[in-house]
């Protein structure tokens, strides 16, 4: 089979190339999915870097974490009957590969209204951004301010606020981004590289100010967020585009009482209990299958072209995740 290789770690437009190898034989519990499509996530380019939480065996090591596929055969102690199955599949190594395989328990069926588009970028990144929305402090009626809107989980936070009744306020740095967000129907969006934006900000959620402040990008802003955030309010790090220090005010944090922490989403989502995962989840499927949750691609390469995915998907202003597919 044809699979998304690297050797060593590095820039991933350097190390990574298309190699034929064996296709793998599922073990006892396992399923063998043949991969329809892998989005590209912005953790998988770190985990090829080797500067993310999780570090693969090397050398061999194949891409991605996340697809949508067709069960083509099963493992001892799994029911056949799942052969001919499409599932959604996350958390798993090596997705960016014509076939791969994956925990029975992990996969999860799609139903017929759920495009293989939506399939493929399901769990990992809409379910990080419901898991988050059930840690913060922020409920019906409160506000968010977030950063990196624009965003894949940006754009799910929009959707999953609005369905909950929950205010937010959407920042962007580029100002073509605001109109993007705009045309989706996302109200409340500011670019911070225009002038007295947070003077907007402070009109748009009155007084008390923001409940909750999600931050993906670093630097500054971070800075601006305290500064937005009301009494007992939180700063949630959800991410650093920048990779930049936060420079927060002590004076802020200490009178305000302003709580700052981290979110990994994937070490929540391995500490979760299965019935509030299967909860969550549900309610992802159901946004989806409605329409309310939108999940497009931002172009789709064969693993033969996984070089120019790779550009595409490091290049600023998709409207999606860029997917690799499974057929030549």
């Amino acid at each position: 089979m044809k699979a998304a290789i690297h050797d060593t770690f590095g820039e991933p437009v350097d190390v990574l190339r298309a190699r034929d190898v064996d296709k793998p034989v599922p073990s006892a519990g396992d399923v063998l999915v043949r991969m329809t499509l892998s989005p590209i996530h912005n953790h998988d380019l770190w985990t090829i870097r080797g500067n993310y939480g999780y570090k693969p065996d090397l050398p061999g090591a194949i891409g991605g974490t996340e697809a949508v596929g067709i069960i083509d055969a099963v493992g001892e102690g799994v029911d056949t009957g799942l052969i001919g199955t499409r599932i959604a599949v996350a958390g798993v190594h090596g997705t960016w590969a014509e076939y791969f395989t994956a925990s029975a328990q992990g996969v999860l069926p799609l139903p017929d209204a759920i495009s293989d588009t939506a399939g493929a970028q399901l769990i990992a990144m809409p379910f990080s951004a419901i898991s988050l929305l059930e840690t913060l402090k922020a409920t019906k009626g409160d506000w968010i301010i977030q950063t990196s809107a624009n965003g894949a989980v940006g754009k799910i936070i929009a959707t999953l606020a609005k369905s909950r009744g929950i205010h937010l306020v959407n920042l962007v740095r580029r100002e073509e981004a605001v109109q993007e967000l705009v045309d989706l129907g996302i109200d409340n969006v500011l670019s911070t590289s225009d002038a007295g934006w947070q003077q907007k900000a402070r009109e748009i959620m009155g007084k008390a100010g923001a409940t909750s402040a999600i931050d993906s990008v670093g630097g500054d802003v971070s800075a601006d967020l305290v500064e937005l955030l009301g009494l007992d309010g939180e700063l949630i790090v959800f991410g650093t585009a920048t990779g930049s220090p936060m420079p927060l005010s002590s004076g802020s944090l200490i009178m305000k009482h302003i709580t700052v922490k981290g979110f990994w989403g994937s070490r929540v989502s391995g500490e979760m209990d299965p019935d509030e995962r299967k909860r969550l989840i549900t309610e992802l499927v159901t946004l989806t299958a409605t329409g309310k949750l939108v999940l497009e691609d931002g172009g789709v390469f064969s693993i033969d072209q996984i070089t120019d995915a790779l550009k595409a998907a490091l290049t600023p202003g998709r409207t999606g995740k860029v997917m690799v597919s499974g057929h030549r």
